[in-house]
Order: C-alpha cells, then sequence, then structure tokens
C-alpha cells in the first residue's frame, strides 16, 4: 500500500562538513527515491548538529575579526543550515529521480517551530551542537563560559536549551506542496525554534530534536509512518553489552515500559524512541520504523527495522 510518510535523517545520512555532505547526500537520495518510486508520498526531515554548529563558529570568529558586525543568533544559523542542507539534497533527489524516469519536483521549506518559552528546557540546556572535543578542547571552552557535555562516549560537545516542539508554523505551505507531488524537505534541524508574541514570530537560542520535531510534522499532516534512519538496523537493549538485543517488531507499551528501565542513551537512541512511541500513539494504524538509511525501502515492506505499532 502507498503510505504517506515523514523520514527523518540521521547525521550518517549528512556527513560531517560539506564535502562529506555532497558525497553523503548521493547516497542518501537514493533510499528516498526507492520510496517515491514505490509511489509513496514523502517528506524529508534532517538534523543539522555538525553544520549549525560548524556555521554558528564561522560567524562567532568573523564577530571577533569586524567588532562591528553584530553577532548571529543561533536561530539565524539554524537557517542558514536549513538553506544549504536542503539545497545539496533538492538537487540531489532532483537529478536521482530524473535518472529513473521520474519527473517530480522537491523542494525545501524554511520551516519555523513554535516552542514554549516557559518550557524548563530552557533551565537545562541538553542538546549537543557542533563538533566533537577532547576534554582539553571542552575544558577550555567551558572556561569561556560556553556549557558542555560528554556526548555516549564520542567526545565532547556544546550544548544549548532543547524544549519540545509545539507547532510547525510553515504547515500550511508543506501540505500545499505535498498534495501537489513534490517531495517535500522541511524541518531541518528541527526547524527554527521561535515564540509567539502575537503576529510576531520571535527567534531563539535553542536547537529543537529533529526527531520529536519529524513526529508533530508526521502528525500535522496526517501520516501513515514515521521513519527515523539511523545509523543501526535495529534498535537494541543491552546495546554493546552481554545480553544485546535486537528489537524486530514491539508494541507501544514494550517500547514505554524499556524506555522507562533506561534501556536507551538520551543522547542517540532515547530521543528517537520517544519520538517514535509518541507518533505511533498519536492514532489508529499509524506506525514508527526504526532503521538503517540503507534499509529504507525494506523497512516499509517490513522485512527489516524495528518497528513501534
Amino acid at each position: 500500500m502507498k503510505k504517506r510518510m515523514v523520514i527523518a535523517l540521521g547525521g550518517n545520512a549528512l556527513g560531517n562538513n560539506l564535502v562529506e555532505q555532497m558525497e553523503a547526500v548521493k547516497v542518501t537520495v537514493k533510499a528516498i527515491a526507492d520510496l517515491v518510486e514505490d509511489g509513496h508520498e514523502v517528506i524529508v526531515t534532517h538534523g543539522n548538529g555538525p553544520q549549525v554548529g560548524m556555521i554558528q563558529r564561522a560567524m562567532s570568529e568573523y564577530h571577533k575579526l569586524n567588532p562591528e558586525s553584530p553577532n548571529i543568533p543561533l536561530s539565524v544559523c539554524v537557517a542558514m543550515s536549513q538553506a544549504y542542507i536542503g539545497y545539496d539534497l533538492q538537487n540531489a533527489l532532483r537529478e536521482e529521480l530524473l535518472n529513473r524516469g521520474i519527473d517530480k519536483g522537491a523542494a525545501t521549506v524554511i520551516t519555523q517551530v513554535r516552542v514554549d518559552p516557559n518550557d524548563k528546557a530552557f533551565d537545562n540546556p541538553s542538546k549537543p551542537i557542533g563538533r566533537f572535543m577532547n576534554r582539553e578542547e571542552a575544558m577550555q571552552e567551558a572556561a569561556k563560559g560556553e556549557r558542555v557535555m560528554e556526548d555516549a562516549g564520542r567526545g565532547y560537545r556544546k550544548v544549548v536549551a532543547s524544549p519540545r516542539p509545539v507547532e510547525i508554523v510553515e504547515i500550511n505551505t508543506i501540505k500545499a506542496l505535498l498534495n501537489n507531488g513534490v517531495v517535500v524537505i522541511a524541518a531541518g534541524g528541527g526547524g527554527i525554534p521561535v515564540t509567539s508574541r502575537g503576529n510576531h514570530l520571535k527567534g531563539m537560542s535553542a536547537v529543537i530534536d529533529k526527531d520529536f520535531a519529524s513526529c508533530i510534522l508526521a502528525k500535522s499532516i496526517d501520516a501513515d509512518c514515521l521513519m527515523i534512519l539511523t545509523a543501526v538496523e535495529k534498535v537494541a537493549i543491552n546495546f554493546g553489552k552481554p545480553g544485546e538485543r535486537w528489537l524486530s517488531s514491539i508494541s507501544i507499551n514494550e517500547a514505554k515500559r524499556l524506555i522507562q528501565e533506561g534501556h536507551f542513551s538520551a543522547g542517540s537512541m532515547l530521543p528517537k524512541v520517544e519520538a517514535a512511541v509518541e507518533f505511533a500513539s498519536s492514532g489508529e494504524n499509524r506506525y514508527s520504523i526504526i532503521t538503517l538509511l540503507e534499509k529504507a525501502r525494506e523497512g516499509i515492506r517490513g522485512k527489516t527495522g524495528t518497528i513501534i505499532k
């Protein structure tokens, strides 16, 4: 059956810098094109951790060299990352689809996502952004007043607030494009975090988790499936430890129990499973899949991945 789906791309789909990204998207768009070729309606979301960190650092260095120029807010850096990642994705996807004889447009929507200004996340920054650092580099950043944390055994990174998304501001634009057969790239990096003050939207110094933004986007367009593509084929409990077990199909209640038992790392798999559960719980016949990028087509066909329903 043809599905309406949101595909949330993990960091492995984009690389860590411009050169890696241009190569990575060539592989990434093949997985997306497979699903389009099978007749599914597709919206693509993506992370932006390394990219937004790189942009923010470059803007900060430029400000140091030219003090008269204003320092660029993080919200603007998120917008920049959406545009340049989206450009690479839509460019490569258009080419891949045309090579398969599919005349279908792809477009990036610079997406604002409303958050609650009273979200407790603003009091406890926890979202890693930017490049990985060793301990010495992290301590140097901390001495400058930056918040840093160890990220799932992979090194240290800067952290900012990560409020939960409340509303996709450009949802009607996204729906219009989708209903006209366009493959839409939206809510990149979790969206540009904004708060509402009357008709004015104010950008916030924060980063929204892209999996939670993908969840609210999937609910807003009445999607059938939320597919979260990451670096592993299936979700595991006791990952990398004795008793490791890969999960194929689990119920919402079982997933919630595993979350409560602490089986998933907050810096990697936990938000993916939580977002998958939230979407699967949001309506009848909705389900989520977590799997490897290269296994997307097999995942939607029920042949691999972890399915939560």
